[in-house]
C-alpha cells in the first residue's frame, strides 16, 4: 500500500438513533484541496468534528501520514499537523488580534518570542499585521474570518480543515478569501472546505465529496459532481446548502 497524506475510512457517528454521518470513505492527496457540500445538516461539520476528535468515532478510522489517528486526543492531532477553523468564529476577547494568534502558536512552542515570530510572519501572510494591535473584539466579520484562518495557521498545519470561511461575506470578501485559500495550497497545505456557496466551492475544488443524510452521494471533479443527479436532487429538495 502507497503512503497515505489523510483518509477516513468507513466513518460512523450516531446522535441518538440518527447516523449524522454513515459509512463515509474519502482521502486527500498532498497540496489537494478538497470540497466537502451537502444540504443542511448532513454532516459536513460532523466530519469535522470527527477528524480532530471534538466527538468520538463510533465506528469507522482516520489515517493521517499513514498513521492510524482515530480517537487521538485533539491537542495531538493538532500537533502532527491537523488544523481548523469553526462556523461561528469566536477571538478570544479581550486579547489584541496579535495575542490571538500568539495564543495559537504556543500549541507548538512554549518561547513567547518564538509565538510572537510565528504570529507576526502569519498575519503578514494573511494581510492582517496592521491590524495586529487592534483588539479581536473591534474586528468586521470578514477581518474575524480572517484571524480564524491565521489562528488555524499559527499551529502549522499540513492539512486544514476550513469550515464556512466565506459565509456572511460581501462579493469583494469572498474573493480575497478565495485569493488567500489558494495561497495557502500554494505553502503546500492539503485543505479540506466545507462552503455553501457554490461560487467559492467550485471555483476552489480539485475534487468535491458530496453528501446527503450523512451518506456520500457523488465524488469527482467540480464539474462532474455539479452534474450528478443525486446532487442535484439533494439540493432541490433542500432550502439550502449549509450544515
Amino acid at each position: 500500500m502507497g503512503r497515505i497524506f489523510f483518509e477516513v475510512r468507513n466513518l460512523v457517528k450516531y446522535f441518538g438513533g440518527h447516523a449524522a454521518v454513515n459509512n463515509v470513505s474519502f482521502h486527500v492527496e498532498k497540496g489537494e484541496i478538497l470540497g466537502l457540500i451537502g444540504p443542511n445538516g448532513s454532516g459536513k461539520t460532523t466530519l469535522f468534528n470527527l477528524i480532530n476528535n471534538r466527538y468520538p468515532v463510533d465506528s469507522g478510522t482516520i489515517h493521517f501520514k499513514n498513521r492510524d489517528i482515530t480517537g487521538m486526543q485533539t491537542h495531538r492531532i493538532s500537533r502532527l499537523g491537523i488544523g481548523r477553523t469553526f462556523q461561528l468564529v469566536k477571538p478570544i476577547r479581550g486579547l489584541t488580534v496579535l495575542e490571538n494568534v500568539m495564543a495559537a502558536a504556543f500549541s507548538k512552542t512554549r518561547c513567547k518570542n518564538n509565538s510572537r515570530e510565528k504570529a507576526l510572519a502569519v498575519l503578514h501572510f494573511c494581510h492582517l499585521d496592521h491590524l495586529m494591535d487592534l483588539s479581536s473584539e473591534r474586528l468586521s466579520l470578514g477581518e474575524r474570518k480572517r484571524l480564524e484562518i491565521s489562528r488555524a495557521l499559527a499551529t502549522d498545519p499540513r492539512l486544514l480543515l476550513l469550515d464556512e470561511m466565506t459565509s456572511g461575506l460581501n462579493p469583494v470578501e469572498q474573493e480575497e478569501a478565495i485569493v488567500l485559500i489558494r495561497k495557502i495550497r500554494e505553502t503546500g497545505v492539503a485543505i479540506i472546505i466545507v462552503e455553501h456557496i457554490m461560487k467559492v466551492i467550485m471555483t476552489l475544488s480539485d475534487r468535491i465529496h458530496a453528501l446527503n443524510f450523512g451518506r456520500t452521494i457523488a465524488e469527482g471533479t467540480p464539474e462532474e459532481v455539479a452534474a450528478h443527479p443525486a446532487v442535484i436532487s439533494a439540493y432541490l429538495g433542500g432550502s439550502d446548502v449549509e450544515g
